[in-house]
């Protein structure tokens, strides 16, 4: 009986190449899930969980977050942490192209091109954290450090009180 290949994503082939540490998780999904449903799905901790947001600042260039699934992104902080006047979220229909992957699973790890990234001061706390694998239906648990390094991000308060 033949083997079965594992398969790979993009964010795990870099991870891999960086020699990061990671585990996967996949489960049974067709369309866009929001992250809690992902984390319930998986009896995953929620406070574990970290959801990417894409942004476009005042200046037309794109910024990423990866923040808390129950939390919510604070624009003006969001702003300051890029240092942009402003920054507001791209529409649904421009997430594939901007980042070359799909809503839910869209990844900072691997985007198209390697966009500034905070992730919340939430995770610097954490020993691991869960982000989407880079496809519908998969899950990369990996140190917070390890994701900052993956994708020259920095930490940041981001969050909305």
């Amino acid at each position: 009986m033949a083997k079965q290949k594992e398969v790979k994503t993009n964010a795990m082939r870099i991870l891999d190449r960086l020699k990061i540490s990671y585990t996967h998780q996949s489960y049974e999904c067709g369309e866009f899930i929001d992250g809690i449903e992902t984390a319930d799905k998986l009896g995953l901790p929620h406070e574990l969980v970290y959801k990417t947001l894409v942004t476009v600042g005042a200046g037309g260039q794109y910024f990423v977050f990866v923040l808390p699934i129950e939390e919510e992104l604070d624009m003006k902080k969001a702003a300051r942490a890029v240092s942009e006047k402003s920054v507001s979220m791209i529409h649904v229909k421009d997430i594939t192209a901007v980042t070359g992957y799909v809503r839910g699973g869209c990844t900072a790890i691997g985007m198209k091109k390697q966009y500034k990234t905070v992730i919340s001061d939430k995770a610097e706390k954490l020993e691991q954290m869960y982000v989407s694998g880079g496809k519908i239906g998969c899950q990369i648990k990996l140190s917070p450090m390890d994701l900052c390094r993956a994708v020259s991000g920095s930490f940041g308060d981001i969050l909305a009180e």
